[in-house]
């Protein structure tokens, strides 16, 4: 690729909230001649890199790009999908050549989570890697609904389709409440709804609500399609996660 390419290349990196990272050797013929990679707004490699610099070739990166585009923006650290369901074809009736009036399809409904819904959201809380079972889904259920935290779920019609955990607490340091999303988490047969979106939306105004001023959000270092998730929403890094079990 041509400079030309290379900074239509660059600008659809930057429309992604990335940035394109090219290779400092100039020389024709020697390694990582031509190479590129990603990064977030901070540095840290997205796509193509190595400790050493850009690895990628130019193709490859726009592919990747491309690829960011055709998926659902509701994927995530805990933002994932399940498995797309088969569908039954409607049966044709005998006497009647034409097809059968198919309803129009539902529209996606934000509501709390509810003790009916446990067996559904097991299936999505394991998706994410989280082993549980669903007694404990809904004796936490009923803890979070004592605490005013209930999580809040997408339905499309009956079927139970996404899930948001939302929590607000008062630390020290901080003039108002901070709020939190985890778990975040859509099924495949959801997407192309919104459905990432709108648990999102929803999960900021229960904060606004809460009278929260900041929402704090955790994903997976390797979700690179969460984050590009995330700061299509506004979202920035700003910090490390760490951990330790007890």
């Amino acid at each position: 690729m041509s400079d030309g390419p290379l900074d239509e290349l660059a600008e659809a990196a930057r429309n992604r909230g990335l940035k394109l990272v090219r290779s400092r050797i100039r020389t024709p013929g020697k390694k990582r001649f031509g190479k590129v990679g990603l990064s977030d707004k901070s540095g840290k490699p997205v796509f193509g890199m190595d400790p050493k610099g850009p690895i990628g070739k130019p193709e490859e990166v726009a592919e990747y790009l491309r690829n960011l585009d055709a998926k659902d923006w509701g994927a995530s650290l805990d933002v994932a999908v399940l498995p797309r369901k088969r569908r039954r074809k409607p049966v044709r009736e005998a006497a009647n050549d034409r097809e059968p009036e198919r309803p129009p399809p539902p529209k996606p409904q934000v509501r709390d989570a509810r003790l009916a819904d446990a067996a559904r959201l097991v299936e999505l809380i394991r998706y994410l890697g989280h082993e549980i079972d669903e007694k404990s889904v809904r004796k936490n259920l009923s803890a979070l609904k004592k605490m005013g935290e209930t999580p809040l779920v997408v339905t499309l019609g009956k079927d139970v389709v996404g899930l948001c955990g939302v929590g607000a607490r008062v630390i020290i340091h901080r003039e108002a409440p901070i709020g939190r999303i985890s778990p975040l988490v859509v099924a495949e047969e959801a997407q192309g709804h919104g459905i990432g979106r709108r648990l999102v939306e929803a999960a900021e105004e229960w904060m606004r609500k809460k009278g929260c001023k900041l929402v704090e959000v955790t994903s997976n270092d390797r979700r690179a399609d969460a984050h590009a998730f995330y700061r299509h929403m506004g979202y920035e890094r700003t910090s490390i996660r760490f951990a330790k079990k007890l």
